[in-house]
């Protein structure tokens, strides 16, 4: 609470005490006391009026202080009311009903909103979960019916699986801790799986792939580094220059293990660079193709801080490098070791 603001507030108080004091004087002087005595009544009534409003004034400042402390400290803030105690003067006590009718009508307000995207949600993941057998059963008929026109649409369907699981990824981002189960995995495997899950898409686009895995194992769900992965491979292919080429290795690195998925593409503008996460942000290569839609990289960004998983970005004119850094549980470790 600002002094000056107070004191503003406290005015026609201040005046009102002036004017009574002032008919005071005249009283005590038209009744013959001496100016000294009235003096003295004057200075005793100042003084308690000041002592009055200073008490007053730091009282409310604390309290209100205090409330702000609190508030500070909530992540819902409209739940103050609640840990708000009940005001005593009748003023106060009118803001503190109309802070609880307001908290009343959020809740509900939250509370609607909430059941009506877990309803959306729910619909999403059932859409996505029924698009997938006609999915799949047009891959088989591809399968079955080798020509090149079913290489080409099988390549497309591969690429309709990954924005279908992108989508699904995303409705499930908010809540990931519920849909992995983290255990010790080797990469090479799910680094293996990522590949055979776009062949089509790599062999129409002609990407040169290699991977040079290492022997060190990490504790992570395979599903959804998978799914980073096929991320980073459709961004690979969307982005590539000529003869395009994709390497993946694997390295401990300290306490890391390293994940390092590179590509020979046409890089990233150094002035993208730090936005490339951003929900959305397609930068000057996304302008040149018409497909990006700005997903991909946000959504491996935000799986990786649910994991626990590093997640750096080096780019220039002769490619990208994107590293993934799983960190080692020391304890773990240890363990294995003496055994």
């Amino acid at each position: 609470m600002n002094g000056r603001q107070y004191m503003k507030n406290q005015l026609p108080g201040i005046l009102l005490h002036l004017l009574g004091l002032l008919a005071l004087a005249l009283f005590l002087a038209a009744g013959g006391t001496r100016l000294a005595g009235i003096l003295f009544i004057a200075a005793v009534w100042m003084a308690a009026a000041a002592c009055y409003l200073a008490a007053v004034y730091f009282y409310r400042k604390r309290r209100l202080d205090q409330l702000l402390s609190m508030a500070d400290q909530l992540e819902e803030r409209y739940l103050i009311a609640e840990l708000m105690p009940v005001p005593k003067q009748a003023e106060e006590q009118v803001y503190y009903r109309i802070l609880k009718m307001a908290e009343a009508s959020m809740l509900d307000k939250i509370g609607d909103v909430r059941r009506e995207q877990a309803s959306y949600q729910e619909y999403i993941e059932q859409w996505i979960h029924e698009i997938k057998t006609p999915i799949t059963a047009m891959q088989l008929l591809c399968e079955t019916n080798r020509s090149d026109f079913t290489r080409e649409l099988l390549a497309e369907l591969e690429k309709v699986s990954r924005y279908t699981e992108q989508t699904l990824y995303y409705a499930r981002s908010g809540y990931a801790y519920k849909d992995y189960s983290i255990r010790e995995i080797q990469l090479g495997p799910v680094i293996h799986s990522a590949v055979a899950d776009n062949k089509y898409l790599l062999r129409q686009n002609q990407v040169a792939v290699t991977v040079d895995p290492d022997g060190d194992s990490v504790f992570t769900d395979d599903k959804w580094v998978r799914f980073i992965l096929n991320q980073l491979i459709g961004n690979a292919v969307k982005y590539k220059g000529a003869q395009p080429q994709l390497h993946f290795s694997v390295q401990k690195n300290g306490n890391s293990v390293l994940l390092s998925v590179h590509d020979n593409g046409i890089g990233i503008p150094d002035n993208d660079l730090p936005r490339i996460f951003e929900k959305g942000f397609t930068g000057q290569n996304g302008r040149r193709v018409q497909s990006a839609t700005g997903i991909g990289l946000y959504l491996c960004k935000r799986l990786c801080g649910k994991l626990g998983i590093g997640l750096e970005v080096a780019s220039d004119r002769f490619g990208t490098t994107v590293e993934l850094a799983f960190r080692i549980n020391d304890f773990v470790d240890g363990v294995k070791s003496r055994y």
